[in-house]
């Protein structure tokens, strides 16, 4: 009986390893943005968070538009509908001038990315136009783990975040559906859940070293040993960890300078033929001042070796890593035969790690045999205060407190742990914090803090301020420790460089450092200070680290705004600037001060245009379409003086409704005044004009498609009047019912004296050089209101107005009264008389 239970409990770890190597990626999280239309410079963004065990991203875009890569190159940046995305933060495509127009033009438009390996090593924005419908699968070989961001925008440019009052261009719908795949068991990985992932096993142990190499250190004295213990990440099992060599002192007195983690693979399950891979994984989840891998022991069929690449037959094990991804021979981060050396990264990132190991051969003499091996990893971490190579410089955590009353969500500045007393400013004493050794003269201090979730749309400042001119360097770097080789961004107080943040520096500044970080990522972020030793007793120094929802208060040319992108998870701050200003922080001038005098010269000047038909309107005693028309052409001047920036005389949505309302119903009303009807049918007419006109003002007053709207409301308006009249006077007769009786002949003479007496009544009703002359300026405006962009929309505006105001001017001129036209009947009537009675 136990003989079969042990062959079932065979079998079924059988199946499971079967069904674990063979696995199907499945679905771990699903996001989407629904049908949106995005109007001229209108932007969306979605968030999307990519597990570590995630296998790939498959993309699904829609929109109601094609743009092929050979209309990419001829369509301006200002009206090119892109969707983008980046790792970490959200997109900004236009800010810093690194706009990725190769990158743009050489992504393909549908499938897989393919050669694109390192998608996450590219600190760019990733964009590619809108298409009709776009796939793209991105796989975990490509992308990285952790926060992604999708950017939508119809145009780019500095337009983008400038008030317009209008906003002329097309719209676009769009839609995306994103799936995130993944695999169910830690060791299996890849991006089709096919590759093994193997589990080192870990023990810490720490390091001693005496006092007076490591000042200020915390010493302990008496015999001290080495504690060990597992250390857990998502690919290490619970197991036997490896136990450290105790080692003790006595007599001396030893500081604990840093702590080592050691990780070892298992040499009888390490196998692997040549040519072939083998994956490893491991976390680092604080500052490390490097990693090294070693081989301690591999062989093949015929030799065995002890990390001595002499006696190993021409065997080599190369060693592949690579941050946050999986390497491949092609794709890595690092590389290093370790069968001749060992791979050593000086202030690795924190997060996962994955190796490759891959065994080769030199000579053909043992092709068909497989090599197993066994590598150790080390991992030297600092204890808490100390950072760097062999934990010579010295290290501050800095917490983040919230900033009381502020409006945005996120806002807060950091501060050291002890600084309790200075918890009401966010600027802190930086020399008593600096470290006191050095190396060839040249001193280290680092500054670590958290960016807490959610606040990837908010934005770094950074400042620092002395009493004399500031000596520092700051090196800034996310999720690892900056150095002269590697780092994110740099200052010195004279300049800058990265294409991520503004720098604020001004010559009377006298190199202080300050400068912005756009949009940070959530996460870790190291801050390196470069000092020389003196400078603890030279300079009083402060420094301040905050998160702002706008650099420069938007330069005082705007106002700062935030919003909750497509998961509702995350807030995005931005600049909205005025109507001369535009750019990520309202730096770019885009209407200068002296075009801006000409510009609201010739928005609220041209309104006087209204006095023409206003004048005509009093001359004829239509005294309601003057009050229609000269309120009209004073609600457009407030509204434009209010708009430039002026004057408002009321609030700039009360004064936009009655622009516009006004200016609809001046357009109804001239049509309806050509209908010679009484005042009762009038003010019906006016009336139900009125309620569709303000609905049109009232729901969506800029839409282009609103000038045909109107036009199309007065003509119809036009054409009930004439009905009305028509029909009142007796002038419009069906003639088919009461001359059914008639014959042929007489029908068709009929019909033509009814089409003549229709022909003269519409002479003589209207003077028709003026209706001629009133449809050419109506076309005008029609042409105006189309040619109207955000560049130009001052003086084709402004043209609009004119001619508007020109053409209701003709049409109300064109329009004969009907007493006129009686009178001239009656004196045509009395001259026919006096003309027979001469005659008899």
């Amino acid at each position: 009986m136990a003989a079969l239970d042990g062959r079932l409990l065979l079998l079924f770890g059988l199946l499971f390893v079967g069904f674990s190597a063979g696995q199907e990626p499945v679905l771990l999280s699903s996001y989407s943005h629904p049908e949106t239309w995005l109007r001229p410079y209108d932007w969306a963004y979605l968030r999307v968070d990519l597990p570590p065990w995630f296998s790939s991203m498959v993309v699904t875009f829609v929109s109601s538009v094609n743009i092929d890569k050979d209309s990419v190159s001829h369509i301006p940046k200002s009206r090119l509908p892109v969707i983008c995305l980046k790792g970490g933060s959200p997109p900004l495509p236009d800010f810093s001038g690194t706009y990725p127009t190769n990158l743009l033009l050489n992504l393909p438009l549908n499938g897989s990315f393919g050669a694109f390996h390192n998608l996450s090593g590219l600190d760019l924005d990733l964009c590619i136009p809108f298409q009709a419908n776009i796939t793209l699968a991105l796989t975990n070989e490509q992308i990285s783990p952790g926060v992604w961001y999708f950017g939508f925008f119809n145009g780019l440019g500095p337009e983008r975040t400038q008030s317009k009052m209008i906003s002329r261009g097309q719209a676009y719908m769009f839609s995306i559906r994103i799936n995130v795949e993944g695999c169910t068991t830690s060791t299996i990985w890849g991006p089709y859940c096919n590759q093994t992932m193997d589990m080192p096993l870990c023990s810490e142990s720490a390091i001693y070293k005496k006092e007076r190499n490591l000042l200020g250190m915390p010493s302990y004295s008496g015999t001290d040993s080495r504690k060990t213990h597992l250390v857990h990440n998502n690919f290490l099992a619970v197991g036997n960890p490896v136990v450290g060599k105790q080692e003790a002192s006595n007599g001396s007195v030893f500081v604990m300078a840093e702590s080592l983690i050691t990780c070892n693979n298992s040499f009888e399950s390490s196998c692997v033929g040549y040519g072939e891979l083998k994956y490893y994984s491991l976390d680092i989840a604080s500052m490390t001042s490097q990693f090294t891998i070693m081989v301690t022991k591999f062989k093949s069929n015929q030799t065995l070796s002890m990390g001595n690449s002499s006696d190993s037959g021409g065997m080599l094990l190369m060693c592949y890593a690579r941050y946050n991804a999986i390497p491949l021979h092609t794709v890595y981060d690092y590389s290093a035969d370790i069968s001749r050396g060992s791979l050593t990264v000086k202030s690795p990132k924190m997060g996962r790690w994955y190796i490759a190991i891959q065994a080769s051969n030199q000579s053909s003499t043992y092709s068909n045999s497989s090599v197993c091996f066994s590598f150790m990893w080390q991992l030297q971490e600092c204890l808490d205060g100390k950072a760097g190579v062999n934990c010579t410089w010295d290290s501050c955590l800095l917490q983040r407190v919230p900033r009381r009353g502020s409006s945005v969500p996120y806002e807060s500045y950091f501060l050291p742990t002890e600084e309790n007393e200075s918890i009401k400013s966010s600027f802190f004493s930086l020399e008593p914090l600096l470290s006191n050794s050095s190396v060839n003269n040249v001193s280290w201090t680092y500054f670590s803090l958290n960016i807490p979730p959610g606040t990837a749309g908010a934005n770094m400042h950074v400042q620092l301020t002395s009493d004399t001119k500031v000596n520092y360097e700051l090196f800034t770097r996310y999720g690892g420790l900056p150095s002269i080789d590697a780092w994110d961004h740099y200052s010195n107080g004279t300049g800058s460089s990265n294409g991520s943040m503004i720098s604020v520096i001004d010559d009377s500044d006298d190199g202080q450092i300050n400068f912005y970080i756009l949009y940070a990522r959530e996460g870790t972020w190291t801050f390196g200070l470069k000092h020389t030793p003196e400078s603890r007793e030279k300079y009083e120094t402060t420094m301040s680290i905050s998160l702002v929802g706008c650099p420069r208060h938007c330069s005082s040319n705007g106002d700062c705004r935030y919003s909750v992108e497509g998961s509702g998870f995350t807030f995005i701050s931005y600049c909205w600037c005025d109507r001369d200003h535009g750019g990520f922080d309202c730096s770019d001038v885009l209407v200068t001060p002296q075009g801006h005098i000409w510009q609201s010269i010739f928005l609220i000047a041209s309104n006087a245009a209204a006095i023409l038909p206003a004048f005509s309107a009093l001359r004829q005693k239509a005294f309601a379409e003057w009050v229609l028309f000269t309120s009209s052409g004073i609600s457009s001047g407030l509204y434009h003086a209010c708009d430039v920036g002026t004057w408002c005389a009321l609030s700039f949505r009360v004064l936009q409704f009655m622009d516009f309302w006004l200016s609809f119903m001046a357009v109804v009303s001239t049509f309806v005044y050509m209908a010679t009807i009484d005042d009762a049918s009038k003010r019906a007419i006016h009336t139900c004009m009125s309620i569709v006109t303000a609905l049109l003002a009232v729901t969506g007053a800029t839409r282009s498609a609103n000038i045909a709207l109107v036009i199309a409301i007065g003509i119809l308006g036009l054409i009930v009047g004439w009905l009305l009249e028509f029909t009142t006077t007796n002038r419009f007769r069906c003639w088919f019912p009461q001359e059914l009786h008639l014959n042929m002949l007489e029908r068709w003479q009929s019909m033509k004296a009814w089409f003549y007496d229709l022909v003269n009544t519409l002479r003589k009703r209207f003077r028709w050089l003026y209706v001629l002359s009133g449809f050419v300026a109506l076309a005008a405006a029609a042409i105006s209101w189309k040619l109207e962009t955000n560049a130009n929309y001052w003086i084709w505006h402004s043209l609009w107005h004119i001619t508007i105001y020109t053409s209701s001017f003709f049409f109300l001129c064109s329009t004969v009264s009907k007493s006129t036209i009686e009178d001239q009947q009656q004196g045509y009537e009395l001259t026919r008389q006096n003309s027979a009675s001469r005659l008899e």
